[in-house]
């Protein structure tokens, strides 16, 4: 019998920390059009002539931080551990592959593969909870791209977003009692960053995104396919499963990259202001990521909580993400077996 294939499709990592493989990487990831959605001339020169040559050596010492000599990349690592564990949930009727959107494993190398075995069908899970057209759009972009050559085409269904799956929720607020919440003065929860641009494109009415103070406060059917409103909505969902009150937390946004405005507030000026009125203790979450990469185990842990402690703070604690929790491979199930 035919098997159903199922593909994870996670952002990427670099072969190794050394600094020609990070600039290999940076390359096919700056260079993707929905990533850096400017002229194609201007991106070149942006990519190949400025960003790539000068902040490929700096990288390359960050992934060198988080490298595991046993595991390698923490996101390669967990995301290998994710295919593996919903491979055994899914049973021998399923292929479960994994790639990355840039760098190894390929997709095109994953798609050849479910191809040759001859599945019925595809079901394309980006692994970004939140939507956004430099992640999983660019997942669905790459996919169709390849397929579109193939002569005989499976049915193929992609999985939008996951910002809102209750045992997402569950599990990252799981994550977090452990470190008992009431022992901290403030709690993040950190997104990645976008271009404002990039959230502007996806307002289809033209007079919604960023026209209106709270845009992006509640979900509804204007702002619903918006990565800002879709993260904001994570973190309410978690805040409720654990109790919060809206007082004592914050959303924000990191990992910025040139000079145009992204998505605000920023993280890195969300916690001087926490500093200035006095706080000492921080958990911060990372919604958006569901496997520890370089913006969860170095930019919070390291990078917040150094900046953090010279603003007169004591300590910025990381949720870990959701890595090989069970609740998490539960979840992919559900999102595989979902028609």
């Amino acid at each position: 019998m035919a098997k159903k294939g199922i593909l994870l499709v996670n952002l990427g990592t670099p072969d190794s920390p050394q600094t020609a493989d990070v600039r290999k990487y940076l390359d096919e990831f700056l260079m993707d059009g929905r990533v850096i959605d400017v002229n194609p001339i201007l991106r070149t020169f942006l990519v190949k002539g400025i960003i790539v040559p000068f902040r490929s050596p700096k990288s390359a010492k960050l992934y060198k931080e988080i490298w595991s000599d046993d595991n390698g990349s923490p996101l390669l690592y967990y995301s290998i551990a994710q295919q593996k564990l919903l491979q055994e949930r899914l049973g021998d009727d399923y292929q479960v592959e994994l790639a990355m959107r840039y760098q190894s494993p390929s997709i095109e190398t994953a798609l050849e593969k479910l191809k040759a075995n001859l599945v019925e069908s595809i079901r394309v899970i980006p692994l970004f909870p939140q939507y956004a057209s430099a992640s999983t759009g660019s997942v669905i972009e790459k996919v169709m791209r390849l397929v579109k050559e193939w002569q005989t085409i499976p049915n193929i269904s992609f999985v939008n977003s996951f910002h809102n799956h209750p045992l997402m929720i569950k599990n990252f607020a799981e994550n977090s009692r452990k470190y008992g919440i009431e022992n901290y003065d403030h709690i993040l929860f950190s997104f990645h960053g976008l271009p404002q641009r990039q959230l502007i494109k996806c307002d289809h009415t033209g007079n919604w995104c960023l026209k209106r103070e709270g845009c992006c406060d509640t979900l509804n059917d204007t702002n619903k396919f918006c990565y800002s409103a879709q993260s904001f909505d994570t973190a309410r969902l978690i805040a409720e499963e654990l109790g919060l009150p809206k007082e004592r937390y914050s959303v924000c946004f990191q990992s910025r990259l040139g000079n145009d405005p992204w998505v605000q507030p920023y993280t890195s000026e969300v916690i001087a202001k926490l500093a200035a009125e006095g706080k000492k203790r921080l958990l911060v979450f990372c919604p958006a990521f569901v496997a520890d990469c370089l913006e969860t185990v170095y930019e919070v842990s390291e990078e917040y909580n150094t900046e953090f402690k010279h603003l007169g703070g004591e300590h910025v604690q990381l949720v870990e993400s959701l890595n090989d929790s069970p609740l998490f491979v539960e979840l992919l199930q559900e999102l595989a077996l979902k028609n």
